[in-house]
């Protein structure tokens, strides 16, 4: 049997990209929190639109490069469409619908449809996916459109980012307030309920909806075990590196081990991160967290992110008749063998 310096893992999961921003890499200023962040990519998203496409097919190729073999991808366009048609990674295909008045819900949704429909026409339903974009962007009709739309069996969520979103939940204050305020809105998207937004928006879905909680900087034990007990099926997603980006801050990572979050790993997007690289979130972990080790980590990487994709039977795991692909890790060094 041959020797390999290093660590031998499974393909690693991706269960949270943007390709569609890769243009955007080094564009927005580091720390700025989230509001501001996502200020800046609805103002410069569009910026160079010609770059858009060899943008994108050189961040899949960092992927691949980087042992990524499946990746969780937003898709607020059809601008990725053209190279995931390539089958050169597995992709689930969050179609993300964004929508802040009521009285549009229903526009709104047709809007994002026609992004689904489109996508339809390359991959299975079972890579699709019409998904809520946060809690604060997708008014209450909208959500229970979602909710009820039959292509759902898995929904991906940006989930409790920043303090703000809780505020405006429990009190209708802070910085929602003032933006809600600033975009002049006839209503609110979501009325305050006096709890956290974790625990408003999930009474807007049905229970045992499998879900996919992505970002859970400020996600309490309360939160967790409120999702438990309604969605047992859930996944938590952490990107440290993106957090790290934009705000600074992470997630409060050994609570979610000792609640028995099943939690997995996502790179976000070049807009928010410094590369596409599973193994540098593990790293970043690491740093903040130097109790955490890579052995206790690497299944967030791998098994976790399949069975957050439903895609177990094929990737995660070293096991007779799946094709997980093959990673050698030496040092920080990342091969591809298979």
């Amino acid at each position: 049997m041959k020797k390999v310096n290093g660590l031998l893992s499974p393909g690693f999961i991706n269960c949270h990209c943007h390709l569609e921003l890769s243009h955007m890499k080094g564009m927005i200023e580091e720390h700025t929190g989230l509001l501001k962040f996502v200020n800046q990519v609805v103002r410069q998203r569009n910026t160079h639109p010609e770059q858009i496409p060899t943008a994108i097919e050189q961040a899949e190729a960092t992927m691949l490069k980087n042992g990524i073999v499946a990746v969780g991808d937003i898709c607020n366009t059809t601008d990725t469409l053209f190279q995931k048609a390539k089958r050169k990674l597995y992709y689930h295909n969050f179609i993300e619908v964004i929508g802040f008045e009521p009285a549009q819900a229903a526009e709104n949704f047709q809007t994002y449809k026609k992004v689904y429909d489109d996508y339809q026409q390359v991959f299975h339903p079972r890579q699709l996916s019409l998904t809520p974009h946060a809690p604060y962007s997708v008014s209450t009709p909208l959500w229970k459109l979602l909710s009820d739309f039959p292509g759902n069996h898995l929904l991906s969520i940006h989930n409790q980012e920043t303090a703000d979103e809780d505020e405006w939940f429990r009190s209708g204050a802070g910085g929602f307030k003032d933006l809600y305020e600033r975009l002049q809105l006839q209503q609110a998207p979501v009325m305050p309920s006096g709890k956290t937004s974790l625990q408003t928006y999930g009474a807007y879905l049905k229970r045992e909806q499998q879900l996919l909680f992505i970002h859970n900087v400020f996600t309490t034990a309360a939160d967790i075990q409120y999702a438990k007990s309604r969605f047992p099926a859930a996944f938590w997603c952490l990107c440290p590196n993106a957090n790290y980006y934009i705000s600074n801050l992470l997630p409060d990572i050994p609570m979610f081990i000792e609640q028995q979050a099943s939690l997995v790993l996502g790179t976000d997007s070049l807009a928010s991160n410094y590369d596409l690289n599973i193994w540098s979130e593990l790293l970043r972990i690491q740093k903040h967290f130097p109790q955490l080790t890579i052995d206790q980590m690497l299944p967030w990487a791998t098994i976790n992110g399949a069975r957050a994709l439903k895609i177990d039977h094929l990737y995660g795991s070293f096991e007779k008749g799946k094709k997980p692909g093959v990673v050698q890790v030496a040092g920080n060094e990342i091969t591809r063998i298979y």
